[in-house]
């Protein structure tokens, strides 16, 4: 009885969702489609529904495209043009989302900047995107500051932006910035006439990803890119309509929250309960004070509430659907069961990839399925490289075997990379199944299971990254871009950095194995004062390793898989090995009464 429910559920499901996906057309590079657009079209049909709840403040559409305008008037009237990028560091909140779609509407590019930067990726991530001007929360603005000597931009190209949210918004503008908060009232509601001839192929945004080497790189998303995801997303995902409310606490500078979140919004226009960011306390009272029925989530958060002791506002609460990416399968049952969520879709991605995978028919713990093309390659996680037959060929896994995923790039999967053309092409392998064919290199090991009856198609499960990169806090982290600043700490020599897991935590927590300067002695506090200045919160390593001295290849590659095995595990290295706690700015020796919280997962990371 139970596989005959599960038939005509699948089938049920499949009807419902693939007729929609068959009849979507993504748009062509010189259509006239844009993300401007797509919210005008949405504005016209649902002008006095709720758009948008944030810290007590409520805006329709009406209400929201008429602020967009004043937005869009008035970088306007700064100089903004067509074709301009501009950066754009603001925590979550309305301007946000005002910000880049004002932008989208002009036909300007918004480099969504992590409010959590600071030194020199902040500085890196502003210039490399060739910005024309600088869009500030006044929230972020003492970050700016900092750097401000180091980028090459006029004063009057900082745009402030009040926040009522901090410090009561009474703060004022500095003299030598554009007060953007106090001209803005001031601007037409009307749209600009420029969203009309924006076309699908220019670039709405950039957003920002860590990849295998090198600082954050800015992944191009065109606006054919952000619409072709929105419609099948919300379609076959989140299937929101205009009735439903979805809870937002990602970091919309984060693609799952701007594409998939905002996205489905603009495509249903259903409304957004907003929040600065994310409260595992309170998540379950906010969802039946505001009757959030979705939520986009990343796996991390779904942790934190799985942790969290039972209240009574879980029980019997909105949540029918929730989408969003990294659920682990224990925290997957725990959703379905504890807390009653019907469909959780889980979608796999990357803000620069080709193939996306979304678990479209409900299957428990997967990925779901992709229509791209795809080989899941052999893949040596020690050596770090690709496994080749005699002949120098790529050699696909076995059914229910982890491989690296490759996905051919096509026209119609096309690979839009980075802004850097070289950074793009350090993804793509390139004569894997015939001559001059391209597959993009996702840097992710998969692989394919048996989820039951699914209509024949295949379906996939998220394994581990590999390489140069983890994954921590639900941000990826480069080795190389940590490694490469904690290079430039005056008492270190060289630094070699990795991930290791950490029980009962997701993703992996990063550590750096540190070879000193000859004849220092280890400064345990310039060392942790340089962490938490030059780099973000997701990126500071958690455990250090002092050594004499590194081992590497001989072509000066530096060894990671001991150091990856030996981790912080004081029984099976003799180095000292530093810890930065939770809640903590200074690293302190790593004791074994700590260390057994460690291992037994208590340690409250």
């Amino acid at each position: 009885m139970k596989k005959v429910k599960e038939f005509f559920r699948v089938i049920k499901e499949f009807v419902r969702v693939v007729p929609t996906l068959l009849a979507y057309k993504p748009p062509a590079d010189d259509e006239l489609q844009s993300m401007g657009l797509l919210f005008q079209q949405t504005v016209e049909k649902y002008p006095n529904k709720l758009a948008l709840i944030f810290e007590g403040r409520e805006l329709n559409w009406g209400q929201f495209n008429r602020l967009v305008n004043q937005f869009a008037h008035l970088l306007k009237l700064q100089g903004v043009q067509r074709g301009d990028v501009v950066s754009v560091l603001l925590e979550n909140r309305i301007e946000l989302l005002v910000s880049v779609l004002a932008l989208a509407k002009l036909g300007a590019t918004g480099a969504l900047i992590n409010s959590s930067l600071r030194g020199k990726s902040l500085v890196h991530c502003v210039t490399v995107a060739e910005s024309r001007k600088c869009l500030v929360g006044e929230e972020l603005f003492d970050a700016i500051e900092e750097v401000r000597p180091e980028l090459d931009l006029a004063d009057k190209d900082y745009f402030w932006l009040r926040d009522d949210g901090f410090n009561a918004g009474s703060s004022v503008a500095p003299d030598w910035c554009v007060d953007f908060s106090a001209a803005v009232s001031g601007m037409p509601e009307s749209n600009i006439e420029e969203t009309a001839d924006i076309r699908a192929g220019e670039k709405a945004l950039y957003i920002y990803t860590s990849g295998t080497t090198g600082l954050p790189k800015p992944a191009v998303i065109y606006h054919r890119r952000f619409l072709s995801a929105a419609v099948p997303y919300n379609a076959a995902g989140l299937q929101a309509n205009v009735n439903d409310r979805i809870y937002m606490c990602l970091p919309l500078y984060h693609i799952t929250g701007l594409g998939p979140g905002f996205g489905s919004a603009l495509v249903s226009g259903a409304s957004i309960f907003l929040r600065r960011r994310f409260s595992a306390s309170k998540f379950w009272p906010e969802v039946q004070k505001y009757q959030t029925n979705l939520f986009i989530y990343v796996g991390e958060l779904c942790r934190y509430l799985a942790m969290q002791p039972e209240c009574p506002e879980e029980k019997n609460n909105p949540i029918k659907t929730m989408m969003g990416n990294g659920l682990r399968p224990d925290v997957w049952d725990q959703f379905r069961q504890r807390f009653k969520v019907d469909r959780i879709a889980e979608i796999y991605g990357s803000s620069e990839g080709n193939a996306v995978f979304m678990n479209f028919l409900n299957k428990e713990r997967t990925i779901g399925a992709s229509a791209a093309s795809l080989m899941l390659a052999k893949y040596d996680v020690d050596e770090d490289e690709l496994v080749r037959d005699d002949s120098g060929n790529l050699i696909e896994v076995e059914f229910g075997k982890q491989g690296l995923l490759l996905a051919e790039i096509n026209d119609k999967y096309r690979f839009d990379g980075y802004k850097n053309s070289q950074a793009s092409e350090e993804k793509i392998i390139r004569n894997v199944k015939k001559q001059g064919d391209s597959w993009f290199n996702t840097g992710d090991l998969i692989r394919q299971i048996d989820v039951g009856f699914a209509m024949g198609i295949p379906h996939f499960q998220f394994v581990d990254r590999v390489g140069d990169t983890f994954r921590w806090r639900a941000e990826n982290v480069s080795t190389n871009e940590v490694g490469e600043i904690l290079n430039t700490c005056e008492q270190v020599n060289i630094a070699n950095v990795y991930g290791v897991p950490v029980p009962g935590t997701e993703g992996k927590a990063g550590m750096v194995a540190l070879a000193l300067v000859e004849g220092v002695e280890f400064d345990v506090g310039a060392f942790s004062t340089f962490v938490q200045k030059d780099l973000p919160a997701h990126a500071r390593p958690i455990f250090v390793r002092l050594q004499q001295q590194m081992e590497t290849t001989v072509t000066f590659k530096l060894f990671k898989s001991a150091l990856k095995k030996e981790a912080y595990h004081l029984d099976q290295c003799r180095d000292p090995i530093y810890v930065l706690k939770p809640k903590s700015t200074i690293y302190e020796p790593l004791q074994k009464a700590f260390y057994q919280q460690l291992v037994e997962g208590e340690a409250g990371y």
